[in-house]
């Protein structure tokens, strides 16, 4: 019996035969054949797909004034006092523990000099610095540097020189655009002021201008190819067009790059699809749906299943990745701009212990931790619930899409001391209220989030072998 790929394939077979007698004008060009472009396709996907989705998260946050979720121009922060809800689209999987500070950095004319304040030690804080590659090339903040206060330059891949007077530490970028990620902690919903002083502490500024020295020429204005989040599959290779211009090569992606170039992808080039044979038309969307198919599948089966919880660490930096495209690719599906697992860990499921998909529509579920059996960490955790389809915060009748460690004080243990989390569509009741994770009418994603996690046993570390293990989730059995 033929698949509906074979039957597009014997299309594309008829559809390359009537092509021979009308080139392409890129077809003169030693065009490959449709498997081979099949195949570059694929890898171009896996390739660009995190590059692609930094684009548009770019794009939509520093470029575009006119984005519903545009924050503020390059080099200037935008304080969030408020942490993520339904309403905020732009990235997958938001974290709503932390109000963000976000920051997008051209470090092309010059670099950046990223201040923070002195932050009381209870507080947990971190800055992320994240490259076009989403490589997570440095942090500053409550584990990596501390709670005092400091300075920090942050510079793009031609700068080399000494260390300037005042800062205490350079981190390099292997891309002239940086997305600088502020989180915050927000203890309870009245410690928002508090959050708020410690974010108007946070600062950027030219190096000209911290070491009170004259500016060098402002870089060239760059006429941004528009993109969007919801535009990536529709518009992929135009998107990766545009975002291979701002990310240098590198010894990594020479061979992909090469490839790419061969379907006529790459800096400065525009990908000509529309003149491509139907054949190759037909072949590079398999090509592109075959590449997704594989990074779903990594991201679902690339750590370890434990308890239906997925355990292990898809970020990190250039070292962490080696070239395994398809890690980081996971990575980014998974949730972009996620932290090295020594900042944070985020198992994650859609299953509950016994391997069915989580559906609140079906049945209504409870995680029960032991007692004394907590997540091990130095700062807090959370569990937050999405939407199994779109990766996105829900909306739901008491505007909760997590529970995490400040909140203990308020939820009641059984008797025997663990905690049992409520996790389903309609509330448990009123004895049960404050330990219930409001769900959707359809299937769910959790994320469970260790911050600063606990080296030493019990340990969530090393990832996926680590001494302590997320408990099952289970059908609800009241």
């Amino acid at each position: 019996m033929l698949t509906k790929r074979d039957l597009l394939r014997s299309a594309a077979a008829i559809a390359a035969g009537a092509a021979i007698a009308r080139p392409s004008p890129l077809m003169a060009q030693s065009y490959p054949d449709i498997i081979e472009a099949k195949n570059i396709a694929e890898e171009g996907f896996i390739y660009g797909l995190p590059l692609v989705m930094n684009y548009a998260v770019m794009h939509e946050f520093a470029v575009d004034p006119k984005s519903s979720q545009f924050k503020a121009p390059f080099n200037k922060i935008d304080n969030l006092n408020h942490v993520a809800t339904y309403e905020d689209t732009a990235v997958v999987t938001p974290n709503s523990d932390t109000p963000y500070s976000i920051l997008w950095l051209d470090l092309r004319a010059e670099p950046m000099v990223i201040s923070v304040p002195a932050v009381e030690k209870e507080r947990y804080y971190s800055v992320q610095l994240i490259d076009g590659n989403t490589y997570n090339f440095g942090y500053m903040g409550s584990r990596a540097t501390g709670n005092d206060a400091g300075s920090y330059l942050v510079v793009g891949p031609d700068w080399k020189s000494e260390k300037p007077t005042g800062i205490n530490q350079i981190f390099s970028s292997t891309t002239p655009f940086v997305f600088a990620n502020f989180r915050t902690q927000l203890i309870n919903v009245e410690d928002m002021p508090n959050v708020e002083k410690v974010q108007a502490g946070y600062d950027v500024r030219p190096l000209s201008t911290f070491l009170k020295q004259p500016a060098p020429p402002a870089a060239p204005t760059i006429d941004f190819l528009p993109a969007t989040t919801q535009g990536i599959k529709e518009n992929f290779f135009d998107y990766l067009d545009a975002t291979l211009e701002f990310v240098p090569p590198t010894e990594e992606d020479k061979a992909i790059r090469a490839k790419l170039a061969r379907i006529g992808v790459g800096p400065g080039r525009s990908f000509a699809f529309k003149e491509l044979p139907i054949a190759h038309k037909l072949e590079i969307g398999l090509g592109m749906k075959d590449g997704d198919e594989k990074v779903t599948k990594f991201a679902a089966s690339g750590n370890k299943t434990i308890n239906g919880w997925s355990v292990g660490s898809f970020f990190g930096d250039r070292t962490f990745y080696k070239g395994d495209w398809l890690k980081r690719a996971a990575a980014a599906k998974a949730g972009l701009y996620g932290n090295d697992a020594v900042e944070a860990m985020y198992p994650f499921t859609r299953t509950d212990a016994a391997g069915e998909t989580l559906d609140a529509s079906k049945h209504n579920y409870t995680i029960t931790f032991p007692a004394g059996q907590l997540p091990p960490v130095n700062s807090f955790w959370s569990v937050t619930m999405y939407d199994g389809k779109s990766q996105l915060l829900i909306k739901n009748p008491i505007n909760r899409y997590l529970i995490n460690s400040p909140m203990l004080p308020g939820m009641k243990k059984n008797e025997d001391g663990s905690l049992t989390l409520y996790i389903q569509k309609d509330s448990p009741g009123a004895d049960k209220e404050a330990n219930w994770l409001p769900a959707p009418n359809d299937t769910i994603y959790l994320v469970m989030r260790l911050y600063w996690p606990k080296t030493e046993a019990p340990s969530i570390l090393p990832a996926g072998e680590g001494t302590w293990q997320p408990p099952g989730i289970n059908v609800a059995q009241y």
